[in-house]
Parts: structure tokens; sequence; C-alpha cells
């Protein structure tokens, strides 16, 4: 049965018509095209790089950002796209979500134009592929004590490091890798090829696996000064980007949270026990799905107002930090109390309660752990830093 959404509280009427318009394509899309093939993509632990050109042609790829043939929908748009793409997989939004927020923003907003020009035509049609290198072997929340080093000899740049949990890292054609400088950290565009750069997958994955996760090395790999983003300087940079990428995890993960909710509704009206009765006519089970409704719906309502103040340019880095936190947890906690209601079959892959709850697990450590947002909002209300 095609997924026909969800809304209680009648959120539907706050969207305009193109926004219910990119939606419902992006939704007719994913029902067509991903969910045949995602259980079987998830179980063999391959991303389906056949859909990469439809992913293109579609105009998901860098939605939000204008010219260089980028869709330039609004941010409400882009955070459905994200939604309905989540709904299908963790794995398929965060292919989705590096590309555009983690590569093609960073260029758009820092990189020259003759970088513009070369990287963000063809990354918006899937033609290259890109992928994000910050976190290290040992340092992820804490990237300002990164080692990969840059230094410059001649007209070029030298650098030497490793990162890993780098979603895409040996499916792209560029990198774009932080590393320490005498002028501190900056980024590097470093192409597929370069004598001294190299990526390898990480394998045993229990959670993402329809997600390419490779490390980088950079060993004595020399990039010429025209690979440097000139307009990203400090780490603000990064962190930049990284609240880019957060903000379409907060739509996200709605998805994933909204499928393990449908499933499990249709489920306990459907299966019948004790005196043949459906398990929807008992309380408990009543209780279970009007908690993840409300939940879905609260999350809905603080993504939805998210966008309205991005497209504003009024949302803060905080305010994102809010919506990460608080919608990746409660999409955890419907996909777990999916499983409950769905019995021994909640863990079968002939459902997809299981597969968005292992996805789930890595979405709330990855972008930023639950931890560091609570502590960004506790700096925020509180005026005192408690990260160290």
């Amino acid at each position: 049965m095609a997924f026909a959404g969800v809304d209680y509280f009648l959120i539907d009427s706050s969207f305009s018509e193109d926004e219910l318009l990119v939606r419902r394509s992006t939704r007719e899309f994913v029902e067509a095209r991903v969910v045949p093939l995602i259980k079987d993509a998830y179980n063999n632990a391959q991303f389906p790089t056949e859909l990469i050109p439809e992913l293109g042609r579609m105009g998901f790829f860098g939605a939000n950002l204008q010219g260089y043939g980028c869709a330039g929908v609004s941010n409400v748009e882009y955070g459905l796209m994200m939604q309905e793409l989540e709904r299908a997989d963790s794995g398929l939004r965060s292919f989705v979500s590096v590309q555009g927020a983690l590569v093609m923003y960073p260029i758009h907003a820092f990189g020259s134009e003759e970088q513009k020009n070369h990287w963000l035509p063809r990354l918006a049609t899937g033609e290259a592929i890109g992928c994000f290198g910050l976190t290290e072997p040992d340092f992820g929340s804490n990237p300002s004590g990164m080692r990969t080093k840059a230094r410059r000899e001649g007209d070029d740049w030298i650098l030497d490091g490793e990162k890993t949990w780098i979603t895409n890292g040996s499916l792209a054609d560029v990198a774009l890798v932080w590393a320490r400088t005498e002028e501190g950290i900056r980024g590097f565009l470093v192409e597929k090829g370069t004598p001294g750069f190299s990526a390898s997958d990480l394998h045993g994955k229990l959670s993402m696996r329809a997600s390419v996760t490779s490390s980088l090395a950079m060993a004595n790999c020399r990039v010429p000064a025209s690979a440097i983003l000139s307009g990203a300087k400090g780490l603000k940079g990064a962190l930049a980007c990284l609240t880019q990428a957060r903000f379409g995890i907060g739509w996200g993960v709605l998805g994933a949270a909204m499928e393990c909710y449908e499933v499990a509704r249709q489920y306990v009206i459907l299966r019948k026990q004790f005196d043949d009765r459906p398990l929807a006519s008992h309380q408990l089970v009543q209780e279970k799905l009007a908690n993840m409704i409300s939940e879905i719906t609260k999350a809905q309502l603080l993504a939805l107002h998210a966008g309205r103040l991005k497209d504003q340019g009024k949302l803060e880095a905080a305010h994102v930090s809010m919506l990460k936190r608080n919608n990746v947890a409660i999409a955890l906690d419907c996909a777990r109390i999916a499983r409950d209601l769905l019995g021994g079959n909640g863990i079968m892959d002939d459902y997809p309660i299981m597969r968005h709850l292992c996805n789930l697990e890595t979405v709330k450590t990855y972008e930023g752990t639950d931890h560091i947002h609570t502590l960004v909002i506790g700096e925020r209300v509180t005026g005192v830093a408690a990260y160290r």
C-alpha cells in the first residue's frame, strides 16, 4: 500500500501548493524507485548507485542552493524532500545530504568562482560525487583537536593525516578535507586520484548498511593553491556546513518516524489476538500509538517553524541543535515502540522497522551527538559553555 502521509494536526494546511507538489513528486519517486530496492541494498550492504543519475535529474542535490544548475527550492521544500527520502532509508538521505549540505554548500558559500563553475553543475546532476572529511579516528565531537595538517610548499599545499566515518568516501570524485595550517583550520578540495590520497571502506556495520562509509588517508598529498576554499577560515566554516546538514536531518528523521508509525498502526489494526480482537482494541496499544503521533506532530511543527525561519534568514545554529536533537530522539523512540508493537515480526526485514531503528542509532550520533547538542542548547540558555 502506498504511503498516504501522516498529518494528525492538519499541518498540510500550512504548506503552499508548491511545497505540497515538491513533497508529492519526491514521495512518488521514493515509492516507484527506492522502496522496491532498498531492503536488498541494506541487506547486501550496498548503496544503490543506479539511483544517482535519477536523484540528480530530480534536483535533490543542493536543492536549496541558487544557480549553477541547482534547483533553488525553499528550505521548507528542501526539508520535505529530506523527509520523504529518509522515509525510505537514512542511508539515502545521508547520501543526498552530504552531497548538498556538506560539499555543494561550502563550495557555494566559500569557494572561488572557478571552483563553483567547475564543481557545482557536475555535483548537481550527480555526474560528480563529493564527501566531507572532518572527523578523525581520535577526534569526533572535538574537531578542534584535529591532527590532519597542511603545509605550504611553493605554490602548493601538502596534506598529511587521516579522516574516518566519511559518508560517500570511496565513491567521491572530490573530498572536502579540513586540515590544520599555520593560518588556522582550512578546507581543501582534494580530487580522486591525487597522489598520496586514498579512500577505503569501513565494513561490518550493523547500521546505515545502504550507505558507503569510508576512511580517507593523506600521505604527502600535494594539491594546488587553487584547491583551498578561500572563504572558509577557521573551524567556523566547517561548523557552518554541519549546521546545513543538521537542518536536513531534523526533517529527514520525521520520514523514518512516520514510516514506523504508519506500519505499526496498520499492523495493530489488522493483527488479531485474544478472542479474535485486533491488537488496536487494547488500551496499552492505543497509548503507544497516541504517544507516537503526539511526538511526531510536535516534531513536524518544530521542523516547519525551523524551515520558515531559515527561509527568512533567522535560523541560528543553536536552533538547529534543538531541531536535530529533538527530532532524532522522537524518531528513535517511534522506531522502538513500533518494533514492540509488531512483536517478533518487528525484527524481520519484511517490515522496515528494524532497519530504521538501526539506522537511527547512527543518526543520533553523527552530525553532533545528542550530548553535544544538549550542551549547545544549555550554553544558549545559560550563557555558560560546559564543553570542557
